[in-house]
């Protein structure tokens, strides 16, 4: 009698299947993290007084899968729908060699179903942003960034894509030091997309 009361028990809290077409598969985890993207291209700005702003950025966006947040508010959109925390890092090549580094918080979202193989979208940012070089526009090295971007990815394998991406860029450092005129910057960029 003991051996069928544990086995009931067993049974009862799932820790022995019946069969193993009884056994209960575990819903797909959600993930947070959904990829990572890698860009690096050019950057063009017009400084007065001094040669053109060009720069050459290096930069990380971790996109997060903002969708499993709207799916609670029963809001099921089929493009891709992100939130990124994108690092960078740039070489300044005119008007003098300078660095410039900083972070930028954007929303990304896609214009097709996330399924296609092409994938355009369209995002906008703000961030911080630090720069050694000295310009007539901005009396602070520490500024404030905002930029708009389309681009597309291009998934020539199943987690792996191609991406391109057009930016229009403003630094300012929203008055916190005269001068305060901002520059503004066009970037091209192309990189890699791995998804998880």
């Amino acid at each position: 009698m003991r051996k069928v009361i544990v086995l009931t028990l067993f049974l009862s809290l799932g820790l022995i299947p019946l069969h193993p077409g009884f056994a209960q598969e575990e819903p797909p985890k959600a993930k947070c993290l959904e990829a990572v993207e890698f860009f690096t291209g050019f950057s063009l700005g017009k400084l007065h007084g001094q040669k053109n702003y060009e720069v050459i950025p290096f930069i990380v966006d971790f996109d997060f899968d903002l969708k499993p947040l709207l799916a609670k508010l029963n809001i099921r959109p089929k493009a891709l729908l992100q939130f990124q925390i994108e690092p960078n890092l740039a070489v300044i090549s005119s008007p003098h060699a300078n660095m410039e580094t900083g972070v930028a918080f954007a929303l990304k979202a896609g214009l097709l179903p996330q399924t296609s193989k092409i994938q355009p979208y369209l995002k906008v940012a703000l961030g911080l942003d630090y720069m050694t070089l000295h310009t007539h526009e901005q009396g602070t090295q520490f500024n404030f960034i905002e930029y708009g971007g389309v681009g597309a990815h291009y998934f020539f394998k199943k987690n792996t894509a191609f991406t391109i991406e057009g930016r229009f860029r403003h630094l300012s450092n929203s008055g916190i030091k005269d001068p305060n005129k901002g520059i503004n910057a066009y970037f091209v960029l192309a990189g890699i997309t791995q998804q998880f």
